[in-house]
C-alpha cells in the first residue's frame, strides 16, 4: 500500500500521519526505511550527490518510476553514474523539491519508489 505523505519542513516529513525526522526511500511495498546516506557520503563528501551505490540500493526490481524530493532548496543531485543506472533499469525518474515531490508522490500511481532529502 502506497503511503499518503502529508506536511514537510525543514528535518522533517509525514507519512501517514508519522513524523520521520530524517531522509526516507519508499518501497514498493508501502514500507519506509532511513535513506543510507554512508553510501553516498563515503564517494562525495557529501550525501547531496546520489551515488551509483545509493542509487542501486534505493532500485527495487519492478518499480517503474522514482519520485526524488530534492530538499526544500533543491540541492539533492543524482550522480551522472546514478542517472545512467536508473536509466539502464528503465526507470523515469521525477525530481523536484521537497514539498513539490510529496504533490507528485500523492498523485502518482503505479508501481513506484521515492526517496526524500528533508533538507537543504
Amino acid at each position: 500500500m502506497k503511503p499518503s505523505l502529508g506536511k514537510s519542513g525543514f528535518g522533517y516529513i509525514e507519512a501517514e500521519g508519522i513524523r520521520f525526522d530524517h531522509d526516507i526511500i519508499i518501497r514498493l511495498s508501502g514500507d519506509i526505511e532511513k535513506r543510507k546516506k554512508k553510501l553516498s557520503k563515503s564517494v562525495y563528501g557529501t550525501s547531496h550527490i546520489v551515488s551509483s551505490g545509493e542509487a542501486k540500493y534505493i532500485y527495487e526490481k519492478g518499480a517503474e518510476k522514482i519520485v526524488i524530493g530534492n530538499g526544500h532548496s533543491g540541492m539533492l543531485k543524482l550522480s551522472e553514474e546514478a542517472e545512467e543506472y536508473f536509466s539502464k533499469k528503465k526507470l523515469k525518474v521525477v525530481i523536484a523539491p521537497t514539498s513539490e515531490a510529496i504533490e507528485k508522490w500523492n498523485r502518482t500511481s503505479g508501481r513506484v519508489i521515492a526517496l526524500f532529502h528533508v533538507t537543504c
